[in-house]
């Protein structure tokens, strides 16, 4: 029988704060490889990625506060009219777009005009 589970002692690792503080904010910053990090310091990743989700969740709404959403500016141009004298039909579009504003998606469907694309954005501005 295991010696671990019959001792009632505590094999695990115990881990500092200041260490995990450290090595959570090594891991945030951009372009840095959270494998790599764990690795270096002899953890496994996802005890970081343990780390790092409670560390998100414990700041909750603050975080997102930290980076407001940037909207891009957007323009429609129409396209000119065709040149040949046999009119065109519109046909239905099939098309989606996709606007993510924090956990919000935003789903524009089918033949979208210009109007409605202004209102969604207008919207979505005024809640950000």
């Amino acid at each position: 029988m295991d010696k671990r589970l019959t001792s009632g002692k505590d094999t695990r690792r115990k881990h500092s704060d200041a260490l995990k503080q450290e090595l959570v904010e090594r891991s945030l910053e951009p372009g840095a490889s959270v494998a790599a990090i764990a690795q270096e310091h002899g953890i496994n990743a996802n005890l970081l990625f343990n780390w790092r989700r409670l560390r998100l969740g414990a700041q909750g709404a603050a975080v997102q506060e930290a980076v407001p959403p940037t909207l891009l500016p957007v323009t429609v141009q129409m396209d000119e009219a065709p040149k040949s004298s046999k009119a065109i039909a519109p046909r239905p579009s099939n098309s989606v777009i996709e606007i993510d504003v924090g956990a919000t998606r935003v789903r524009l469907r089918g033949a979208v005009d210009e109007a409605s694309v202004r209102c969604v954005l207008r919207l979505l501005g005024a809640i950000a």
